[in-house]
């Protein structure tokens, strides 16, 4: 049985991070920090994946995540060595980016989130062992990501940038691991909401006191994006709801989350590519950042874009989960199949399944004695590392 309560924060942080791209509205991510949202429910995925199938876990992510990738590549990477990306070995990284695949002037700001697939694969390449240190030592495993962020915000150790990724948004992905657990759930009322006010404060004092270039915007600070993103898992996910009934009753707002949850990974990889071509439309009709009817056309014209593209190439997801393929996800009436546990969270399929439902709800199915995008675009410009 899925947890559409699951569903319906996937479908609202992709929403998000589409809506913000357009408009580059810095509230929008102190509103719903949607990128550590969507890492806290893979971590979430990950860890019930890890306890129902062990390491083999780790290629059914990769199975899932993958062909999705490949398509955009076949159209996109052809594109790019005709418009001057020199050809070279790292080309290959389009196939497996464990770094950042290499792209020309247009394809970097076009295809600039895949950031997000290079970190989640570095996620998932290290949940084995990170879930062998949660089930030992819960409480020390999950600091371990934010001390480290401290450590390099505050200037004591200089670590690469794939460090800072692990110290920022791995303590989400950590986050879901202690959901699955069932440790956010049982926190009495007591501890968890000081808890995540303290952390709401220190984040909210750490931003206005290191503003970015776009002022309080979450994704030019690392680690006040760190802290007050926690203190959002942990209210979304330490106290959700049992169930939804309400989403049931209305059958466009219930297809529309199934949709999207089905195709979350293309409209993903294939939203900003259409953001940044329809930029030249703030010149070309006049309409500024400020204009809110301009606004609301660009953000539909994208997600009708993007709805073109999903119905064309997002049966590749079903593929890749080894479902039935549809061009509409949701509408058959037959039997349904059980979810694979090793999906991706920004996938389709990501609601949380019986046997991650007990984790995070009921009974802890994890045998470990545990406590009961960037990519943004602009006015004037597109930033590189927004989500």
């Amino acid at each position: 049985m899925r947890n559409r309560y699951l569903d319906l924060l996937r479908f609202l942080a992709i929403v998000r991070v589409v809506v913000y791209h357009v408009t580059g509205w810095a509230t929008l991510t102190l509103v719903f920090p949607a990128m550590s949202v969507m890492f806290a429910l893979a971590g979430s995925l990950m860890a019930a994946s890890l306890t129902r199938s062990g390491p083999a876990a780790v290629g059914r992510r990769l199975r899932r995540l993958l062909p999705s990738l490949w398509v955009l590549a076949v159209v996109f990477v052809p594109a790019m060595l005709f418009t001057g990306l020199p050809l070279s070995p790292r080309v290959l990284l389009w196939l497996f980016p464990i770094a950042d695949p290499p792209a020309n002037h247009w394809g970097a700001l076009a295809l600039s989130i895949i950031w997000y697939l290079r970190d989640y694969l570095w996620f998932v390449f290290a949940s084995p062992i990170a879930f062998w240190l949660f089930r030992r030592a819960p409480l020390p495993t999950l600091l371990a990501p934010y001390l480290l962020l401290v450590t390099i915000e505050v200037g004591i150790y200089p670590a690469p940038p794939v460090l800072r990724e692990f110290g920022l948004y791995f303590g989400a992905w950590l986050l879901g691991f202690a959901h699955h657990a069932g440790m956010l759930r049982r926190l009495s009322g007591w501890l968890l909401y000081p808890s995540a006010l303290a952390l709401a404060v220190a984040g909210g004092v750490w931003i206005v006191g290191h503003p970015g270039p776009r002022g309080y915007d979450l994704n030019d600070n690392h680690l006040g994006n760190a802290l007050w993103s926690a203190a959002f898992i942990l209210i979304v996910l330490g106290r959700a709801p049992a169930g939804i009934a309400w989403l049931s009753r209305s059958r466009l707002a219930d297809r529309a989350v199934t949709v999207l949850n089905r195709r979350a990974l293309t409209v993903y990889l294939w939203h900003m590519p259409f953001v940044v071509a329809l930029t030249p439309l703030v010149d070309v009709v006049g309409w500024s950042h400020q204009d809110p009817v301009g606004l609301a056309i660009r953000v539909l014209l994208v997600f009708a874009l993007v709805g073109l593209v999903t119905l064309a190439v997002g049966w590749v997801e079903d593929v890749a989960a080894r479902r039935r393929p549809e061009l509409i996800p949701g509408g058959s009436t037959g039997p349904a199949r059980a979810p694979d546990a090793a999906e991706p969270c920004v996938e389709a399929d990501a609601g949380s399944p019986a046997r991650s439902r007990a984790g995070s709800g009921g009974r802890v199915t994890d045998r470990a004695a545990v406590p009961a995008q960037r990519a943004a675009e602009e006015p004037a410009s597109i930033d590189l590392n927004a989500g």
